[in-house]
């Protein structure tokens, strides 16, 4: 890791774990600070494993070589840590944000998601940011004397990336002016947090033209419409007139994602130097930092929305869609009503609505088909 800017998370200030731990074993030296423990715990966990399984915008079953949330986490650390080393930023702390940041998503994508939220109404409802939280200060069982990872409090930060209002309340009662108190004191994370929001975005956009074109549910045609991506196709063919295939869209792909990247550098860099943060308590009070130029999040906001009318309401996406919420709403149901279905440490829980919902949102797609199919069979 190249030496950190002074504005950058510092591994030896961290302002620790929820529960004290030795950061170097009794019986050897450390050779890891706790940002790489963090990412390390991320990686062996059970959660971390079942995102192979769970969707992104394409069901598991419905290809090989479309992304599934896995994927996804790796790209978004990937990019991340590129631009985190031109910044001078904490690359382990951005690495483990990113590996950690979708490990409460639900099986079937956002159709999980909203279906599961729907059904949590009552009850609190359910965010899948809050959830990844939920994970890993509780629902992972790897330690003999506390629940979840004990992550650090940066990369507790970064995973909470959204909030409700009443659900940072309840979390500041319980560890005042910690993880959620940016949500009620109106302050911005550490720039690497900041990061993995915006490294989030560009990966997904990017990757979601490449499986919306492998689908054949989008055309290069259709994209010409869209300059962020128009523009790199245009480049691509006039250097290599004799390109043909999905050559042309890797290409076009790559040369977008590496402009979005040296944007981001250069556009944070600038905020940078008019802002002069000297620590990450600088960083808090200033505006949100890690950015687009204005022009290129134009473009950026420009292609979300068509990917959103174009590939996320496609008819053909639309039905699975449909039969995903109904697969999760009648889980939910099923669960609730007849809690003995479910493993004894969610079905002897007291608060069982929160029990389903900490259950399902684990599940991977398949395994919650095959329940589907068992308890409505």
């Amino acid at each position: 890791m190249t030496e950190l800017a002074a504005y950058a998370c510092q591994p030896e200030r961290s302002r620790g774990r929820r529960h004290a731990e030795p950061e170097t074993p009794a019986h050897a030296p450390s050779f890891r600070n706790p940002h790489q423990r963090d990412r390390d715990r991320i990686v062996h966990s059970t959660a971390f494993r079942r995102l192979v399984y769970k969707t992104q915008v394409f069901l598991n079953h419905e290809g090989d070589l479309f992304r599934t949330r896995m994927t996804h986490s790796l790209e978004v650390a990937q990019l991340g840590r590129s631009i985190a080393r031109a910044l001078g930023l904490n690359e382990d702390l951005v690495e483990a944000v990113a590996l950690a940041h979708d490990l409460g998503h639900t099986p079937f994508g956002h159709a999980g998601q909203d279906a599961l939220n729907e059904c949590m109404a009552p009850y609190g409802g359910f965010e899948h940011n809050l959830q990844s939280l939920r994970v890993v200060d509780e629902l992972e069982e790897r330690y003999p004397t506390f629940n979840g990872l004990n992550l650090s409090f940066e990369t507790r930060e970064g995973i909470l990336k959204h909030c409700a209002r009443r659900n940072a309340q309840a979390i500041e009662v319980h560890e005042p002016n910690g993880i959620a108190a940016r949500f009620l004191n109106d302050t911005q994370p550490s720039l690497e947090a900041q990061l993995c929001n915006l490294a989030d975005a560009i990966a997904y956009n990017a990757h979601d033209i490449d499986d919306g074109v492998r689908s054949g549910l989008l055309t290069l045609a259709q994209l010409q419409d869209v300059s962020l991506f128009a523009r790199y196709h245009a480049q691509t063919l006039s250097e290599h007139p004799q390109l043909q295939g999905r050559r042309v869209l890797f290409e076009t792909i790559r040369r977008m994602l590496s402009d979005q990247v040296y944007d981001v550098i250069n556009t944070t860099r600038d905020a940078l130097v008019q802002h002069s943060p000297a620590s990450v308590d600088d960083v808090r009070q200033c505006p949100p930092l890690v950015q687009f130029s204005a022009a290129m999040f134009d473009e950026s906001r420009a292609l979300k929305s068509f990917l959103f009318r174009n590939l996320y309401r496609h008819p053909q996406v639309m039905q699975t869609t449909d039969w995903a919420r109904e697969v999760v709403r009648e889980l939910f149901a099923a669960y609730l009503a007849k809690p003995q279905e479910m493993p004894p440490a969610y079905a002897h829980r007291s608060d069982l609505p929160r029990a389903v919902a900490d259950y399902l949102s684990g599940m991977t797609d398949r395994f919650a088909t095959r329940e589907h199919a068992r308890l409505t069979a």
